[in-house]
C-alpha cells in the first residue's frame, strides 16, 4: 500500500467514504512484545478523535498497575473535566488472572474468562463504546477457556461503529480469518537475549 493507497478497490457498492470509515477488528499476535503498546497507541488516537473507549484487561493480576492504565485514567479525567477526547473505561477482568495463575483453580479462572467475555458481549450488543481493547484476550482461547468460533461470529457480527482489536500471543485461525487487521510481532532482537531484565517505562 505505497503512501496508503490500495492496490486493489472491491467492487462492494460502497462510496469511499463509506468504505474508509467502516469499523475495524484487528488482532495483534505473536511472539514479540509491543502487541499491547500498539493497540494502547491506537487507543490514543481514538480518544483523540472523541470516541469513547473500553478497555477489558485479561490475564495480567488485577494488582498490576500498568503505566497504561495509568495514563488512560488519566486522560479519562481530563475527559470529564474539560470535554477533551473522549471518555475512558478501563475494566480489570478478575484477580488472579495472571501468567502465574496462582490463585484460584481452573475453574475458577475459566468462569471469570467466561463472565469477562459475556460482559464484553453486552457491550457490543449495546453498543457501549467506540473502541475497544481486549488485553491479552487470545490466550484464553490457548488454555480453552472460550469458543473461538463464538468469539469471532459475535465480533463480525457486532452491530453499529464499534472498532476493536485484540492483543496476545495464539490469536486462534478463526479470530485471524473474522479479523480485518492482523499484525504479527516477531523477535529479531530483544534485551532478554543479553540477559537484560524488563525495565520500568519500557514493560510497564
Amino acid at each position: 500500500m505505497p503512501q496508503g493507497k490500495p492496490a486493489v478497490v472491491p467492487q462492494d457498492g460502497l462510496t469511499t467514504r463509506q468504505r474508509r470509515n467502516r469499523p475495524l477488528l484487528a488482532v495483534h499476535t505473536g511472539e514479540m512484545k509491543g502487541k499491547s503498546t500498539a493497540a494502547f497507541g491506537m487507543a490514543l488516537r481514538a480518544w483523540n478523535q472523541g470516541w469513547s473507549i473500553g478497555v477489558f484487561q485479561f490475564v495480567k493480576s488485577a494488582k498490576w498497575r500498568v503505566g497504561e492504565e495509568a495514563a488512560f485514567r488519566a486522560l479519562g479525567k481530563l475527559h470529564e473535566d474539560t470535554g477533551e477526547g473522549g471518555p475512558v473505561e478501563w475494566h480489570k477482568m478478575g484477580e488472579g488472572w495472571s501468567w502465574s495463575r496462582k490463585q484460584g483453580s481452573e475453574e475458577d479462572h475459566a468462569a471469570n474468562a467466561r463472565e469477562g467475555w459475556a460482559e464484553i458481549k453486552r457491550c457490543l450488543a449495546a453498543e457501549k463504546y467506540d473502541f475497544y481493547v481486549l488485553d491479552e484476550f487470545s490466550y484464553l482461547f490457548k488454555w480453552g477457556w472460550l469458543d473461538p468460533v463464538d468469539v469471532a461470529s459475535t465480533l463480525a457480527a457486532r452491530p453499529g461503529h464499534q472498532h476493536v482489536v485484540i492483543t496476545g500471543r495464539y490469536a486462534p485461525p478463526e479470530l485471524i480469518e473474522a479479523a480485518d487487521l492482523v499484525t504479527e510481532m516477531t523477535k529479531v532482537k530483544h534485551p532478554m537475549d543479553a540477559g537484560q531484565k524488563g525495565q520500568r517505562g519500557i514493560e510497564w
